[in-house]
Order: C-alpha cells, then structure tokens, then sequence
C-alpha cells in the first residue's frame, strides 16, 4: 500500500481553505491514516451489530430479481445539508424509503409514491456532524468561534426564507474558515474528529437498524468530496459491503485530495477483510477530470493505476438531480437525445464544465482508444443512477419534484421555474442583480443553476435476492442499470446461440444466463460469427408507457472515436427503418394545459434480438442499452401549471424519461 498517498494531502485543505501555507502547518491529525495511529496502531472499530431477521426472507432466484434503490443521500449530517435546513436523521431517511412519509425542510410533507428496495446514506465524510455540532450550543464544538455563525441555524423561529443569505454564506464560508481555524491551532482536530467518528457510527447504526434481509437493505457509505484546483468535480460515493468492521472515520478530502489516496485506503481495508467500492458522480460537472487521459501527476496510465482504479470503481453514477452524464450534444452531434437534461457547470459554481473527459460515453471512447495504445482499459464501468438528495428524501418523480437544496431550493419560485413575487425580486435586486435573470419581461430568481437539475433518479440491479451480499455482488459484476426516476426494468445479454423465439417463453433470462453474457460483461469472438443482442425492458406502471429500445454502440478506428444509435425495439408495431437505423414516430403527445399524455400510444414492454448492420469481427466495441418513454411534463413545466403561469421559454417543457444498461463489451479479434 502507497502510504504516502493516504496521509493528509496539505494541498487539498490549504486549497479548500482558499490559504497559502506550508508543510510545517500540519497539524497531529494529519500525519494520522484513518487505519491507524501514527504510530501504526490499529484504530478500526468492531462494531457490534444486530442481523435479526423480523420477516420471513423471500426465495432466491437464480434468475435474478430487479431491485431499485438510491445509493446518494445526504441527512443532516452532511454539512452543507444542515446548512440548507436539513435535521432529518439517517433513521429518517431509511423510514422515507421504506415508505414513510418525512417533512421538508421548507415544511410541507414529502412522500414515496412506492417503498425502495435499498438505500445508502452517504452523507459527506469530510467534517460528518460537525455543522450540525455547531448548531448544538450544548456542544464542545460549538464554543469555538468558527461555530458562532451558525448557532441555532435550525432553531423553529429561524426555518424561513429570510435566513436563506444566512445559510448560503454559512455554506460557502464554514469550510474554508473551519481548516483555517485547525491550520492556525485554533481547532482542537480531535474534537471535530470525534463528532466526525460519533456521526458515522450512528449511522451505521441506522443501517443495520432498517436492514431487513430478503426486504430492505441498507449499506454503510459516506461520500467522498474532492475536486481538482481549478473546481473540477471528482466526488465518489463508498459504499462497503458488510457492517461488521469498520474504519472509525471515513476517509476524506482532508486525508488526500487525490482520488489515488482513497483507492490505496480501500485497498488496505480490503487487506484486512472490509470490502468496499466507489462510485464516481457528477463527471458533467467535472470540467473533464474526471476521465481523463493521464493519472493525477499527469503520467501515463500504466497497469497497477488501471487495475487499481477498477477494482475500486466498477460502477459510476450516470445521472442524478444536477444533470445527467451520459453524453453531450457537443460530443454526440448524431444523437437526437444527447440534449437532455444538461447542467452545464462545475459542482457548486457557474463557472463551465468543459464536455471531453465528462461524459461516460466519452470515457468508454477513451477508454478503448487506450487499450488500443497500451491494452489497458481503466474505463470499463457499469452504470447506475442516484438522486444526490440532501434532504434524506429522493425526489424521482417530475409531478412532485422537490429538489434537493432544502430551504434553498424547496419552492418553485426558489427554484426559478416560476416568477418571482414582486417584493422577493425587488429585495434580491437590491441585494444583489446577479440573484435575478429576466426572461420574456419576468423575473426569476438565479441564485444558483437550480433550473438545470433534473428530477432524477434510480440505481437497478440485478440480483438474487434483496441482500446487502446479493445486491453489493452485481454492483461488483456491473449487472447494474439506471433510470432517471421511473422503475423501468431493462435486460441486456449478447451471445451467438440467442434465438428470437425465446423472448416469448417465459424462461428467457434462465436460457440467456445459460448461453450468453450479461451487461457488464465481456464478449468473446466466434469464427465466422456475428452476435446477438437480447434487448428487453418493462415499462414503470406508474409512468409513461415505453417508446422505443436503442442500442449505443462506440468504437474507435485509427485512433478516431465512433458512435453509433441504433433503435432495436419499437412501440405500437413499427418497425425500424433500416436506412435511418430509427423508428418512426409513435405520435405520443403531452397537452401542456393540464400535462395529460397520450393514453392510447406506447408499451407496456418492448423486447427483439438484435444483430449489429455494421459488425466488424476485428473491431473493439462497446454496446450499451439506452430506453425511452413517451415525452412528459419535464418538472419545471409542472411547477408553472400549479402556480397558473407559463412555462419558462428557456426551459424544456416536456422530457422523455430514460434508463440505460451498463455495457457489453465486445472483444475484437485480429485480423
């Protein structure tokens, strides 16, 4: 293990910290690992847990069950969470997801319209508890001049709009402030370790607490929140396996900027039998580090990086609230459904997010012409989806969307769909013109890009049963699927025995696991053979009904990347038009007035065997599945027709909800 990668990276707090400072300002805390001691003492926690099962636990299926969850949310623990008026629990946040219901910071009742099969907490391991310490004047924390700010923040006579600059500076200020104060020896580092330590034990504790084996499940995880100097996005999300042994703090930011450090702290946990992985989100916002070309000192990615960096992140977070980040229009100019739902920015800024290296299917491109270069493939992950909530409630659906940001963000009007009332536009203008944007003679509020997030979205697995085991298992096969919100089910196998007949017998997924490859997975050639793609989706029965399957498909030939989309299934028996590779329209409508769809048009299921038209027996490939309902009210659309105005016209006004397959990746023979 790389020790010297996994003790506290100055550069990444005197850079958080907005400082200039030098090596002899590290303070104790820093030449400590989360594994152990200076010394080399061990410091993991045994914690005890309680595994009673309370119901009798379903049959296995050896054909696997979908399972939908949400592996990004953040409770009151989180520090930017509290700050937004946050004070749910992780208990709070299991129950919502079993299906309770849980009050909205801004203090209106927030629902499920069904129960999760699994959930993470995944509040930030960086300082975990301590703004919330802050908060609790009967705290040690709190004495500390760094904390005075942010006293009483969610005290009952302060849960208003007017403390919003309040909570946005305590936001943008608490951090920085928080490691100067550390830095200087104003901040004792073991007080806010120990909150920190206190913070993540409990919630595992909740973890194992709602953990129902065969039910529900739950997974201890913490996100990890770095980015590179110039606010490039590199946040993952750790979720381990088992809550048996634990490290006692999570590893963070504050131990290493660079991601390299906490994949060598994982490979040390492993060593010791404590199983993880993480899951890279937001490479939108990344302004394209997050998949890029070199490692982080800029050298050649060699073989101990690319098995290290997929051993530890087989999966990675395609879409959630800000934006989603399969590709771009201005890196996919032939795909008609590139443009959707594009957040634009670096994480937690206005600033641009450059396009290359922030895509994944940019980052399958880059990673087959590397492995044409060096026969090395660092970016062959599996796919899933997350909401990223920050108020312990995923908000999935468009009808109901809430957001994320809390009190910042947890009205309409605070989120820019709507017009802002005459006297909050006039007190922001005042305050600050840059609050507002105009569009067609009305003005909005534009404290933050909240207009471009997205009401999104699940992760799903294919999996024996509803185990933490069975569950962490097709995370670690990359049997994994995502979704922007609706519970779309979506299959995806390739082989060269697939017959078409067997898509109406009812067991097709016993014959496919039996004769073919799954999503994730790998895809030998065959002499003189091409192979055939089983497709099959189900549609959400509480949402639209499905339009059509398509099938992604990326190469690259003389060092120039290809793409291609292929439609494979449509609705309403049509048929793909072999010249244009596309369905023809299913004429599905949404009627603005009243966001009505189309009843008459669309599928309960789509499903075919599909053979690629431009197969290349010697060519690398990767094929990904990509399915779309019939549009609908895209959420922004929905706030307008509540609040009885007209959509925003720089807004998309309907959207058509999507889910994707991780990749087959078809292994090209010589020639």
């Amino acid at each position: 293990m790389r020790i010297a990668r996994t003790r506290i990276t100055l550069l990444a707090s005197c850079i958080l910290a907005m400082t200039g400072c030098g090596e002899s300002a590290i303070p104790d805390l820093n030449l400590e690992s989360p594994l152990t001691t200076a010394n080399g003492t061990p410091r993991n926690s045994i914690l005890e847990t309680n595994h009673e099962i309370l119901d009798l636990r379903p049959a296995a299926n050896p054909d696997r069950n979908a399972y939908f969850g949400d592996l990004h949310v953040h409770t009151g623990y989180s520090f930017d969470a509290y700050a937004f008026g946050t004070i749910a629990t992780p208990y709070d946040a299991y129950r919502y997801a079993k299906g309770e219901a849980l009050l909205h910071p801004a203090g209106y009742e927030i629902q499920m319209q069904q129960p999760l099969d699994f959930y993470a907490v995944t509040d930030h391991g960086m300082f975990m508890g301590v703004v919330q310490a802050s908060a609790d004047t009967s705290t040690d924390f709190s004495r500390y001049a760094v904390a005075k700010p942010l006293h009483n923040i969610n005290a009952s006579d302060n849960y208003d709009e007017g403390s919003i600059p309040q909570r946005s500076k305590a936001f943008a200020t608490f951090l920085p402030s928080l490691l100067t104060g550390i830095m200087a020896g104003e901040v004792a580092p073991k007080i806010a370790e120990a909150v920190t330590k206190s913070a993540w034990r409990d919630s595992i504790e909740a973890a194992d607490q709602h953990y129902i084996p065969g039910r529900f499940t739950t997974f201890a995880a913490y996100e990890y929140t770095s980015s590179t100097d110039d606010r490039g996005n590199l946040h993952r999300n750790v979720v381990f396996r088992g809550t048996d042994r634990l490290p006692a703090v999570p590893f963070s930011r504050f131990h290493s900027q660079n991601p390299e450090g906490l994949w060598d702290w994982m490979d040390g946990l492993r060593e010791q039998g404590i199983e993880s992985l993480a899951i890279p989100h937001n490479s939108n916002g990344s302004n394209g580090q997050m998949f890029t070309l070199t490692d982080w000192a800029g050298n050649p990615m060699g073989e101990d990086y690319v098995t290290q960096r997929m051993r530890n992140e087989p999966i990675v977070e395609i879409t959630q609230v800000k934006g989603t980040s399969d590709t771009h229009p201005a890196l996919s100019k032939n795909d008609e459904w590139a443009d959707f739902e594009i957040m634009p920015f670096r994480v937690a800024t206005t600033l641009p997010s450059a396009p290359p290296g922030s895509y994944v299917r940019d980052a399958y491109l880059r990673g087959l012409a590397l492995q044409e270069q060096s026969g090395l493939n660092p970016y062959k992950f599996g796919l899933v989806g997350a909401s990223d909530t920050h108020v312990a409630a995923s908000s999935d659906r468009e009808e109901t969307f809430f957001s994320k940001a809390g009190l910042l963000d947890g009205t309409a009007e605070r989120r820019g769909s709507i017009p802002a009332s005459f006297m909050t536009g006039t007190v922001l203008k005042w305050l600050d013109p840059n609050q507002m944007t105009e569009v067609d003679g009305h003005d909005y509020i534009a404290s933050s890009s909240f207009e471009t997030w997205s009401a999104s979205g699940l992760a799903g697995v294919w999996a024996e049963e509803n185990t933490r085991e069975a569950i962490y298992d097709a995370f670690r096969r990359k049997e994994t699927f995502a979704t922007t919100g609706p519970r779309i089910k979506v299959r995806f196998f390739a082989g060269y025995d697939i017959q078409s007949d067997w898509l109406d017998q009812t067991d097709m997924a016993r014959k496919a696991y039996d004769s073919s490859v799954a999503m994730g997975s790998d895809l030998s050639p065959r002499e003189n053979q091409a192979p055939k793609f089983l497709v099959w989706a189900v549609r959400d029965p509480l949402a639209a009904p499905l339009q059509r399957i398509q099938i992604i498909k990326g190469y690259v030939k003389n060092g120039e990347h290809h793409e291609m989309v292929y439609d494979a299934a449509c609705s309403d028996g049509l048929s793909v038009d072999p010249a244009t590779n596309r369905c023809p329209d299913n004429g599905a409508s949404v009627n603005l007035s009243d966001c009505s769809i189309s009843g008459d048009v669309g599928a309960a299921e789509l499903k075919n065997v599909w053979t690629d038209p431009d197969f290349d027996p010697t060519q690398e490939a990767f094929y990904y599945v990509r399915v779309l309902e019939n549009p609908t009210c895209r959420w922004s659309t929905w706030d307008a027709l509540r609040a009885g105005v007209e959509p925003r016209s720089d807004l998309a006004k309907t959207i058509q909800e999507r889910a994707w397959s991780s990749p087959i990746w078809y292994r090209g023979k010589e020639s």
